[in-house]
């Protein structure tokens, strides 16, 4: 039940930390991060070998890589949508 617990909040301060970096908007506010941060840690633990220090068994490295890369992705595919 905590390894549940945890993994959200390191994925919401992943998907903040994204968000902060690309300077992009992810649709749901605080649940759209925590969305990117989870999505995003597990493509970047996928595309990326697991180095770097771990919190709650995700590499923070990595994860934070692979939101960021999802937050592009995904701020272009809805503006795109929105014209």
């Amino acid at each position: 039940m905590f390894h549940i617990i945890w993994v959200l909040i390191v994925g919401g301060v992943i998907g903040l930390i994204a968000g902060s970096l690309t300077k992009k908007n992810v649709p749901a506010g605080w649940w759209g991060n925590v969305a990117a941060g989870l999505i995003g840690s597990l493509l970047g633990e996928k595309l990326f070998p697991n180095w770097g220090p771990q919190v709650a068994g995700m590499s923070i490295v990595p994860s934070i890589l692979g939101a960021v890369i999802l937050v592009i992705i995904a701020s272009w595919f809805l503006q795109s949508m929105n014209k």
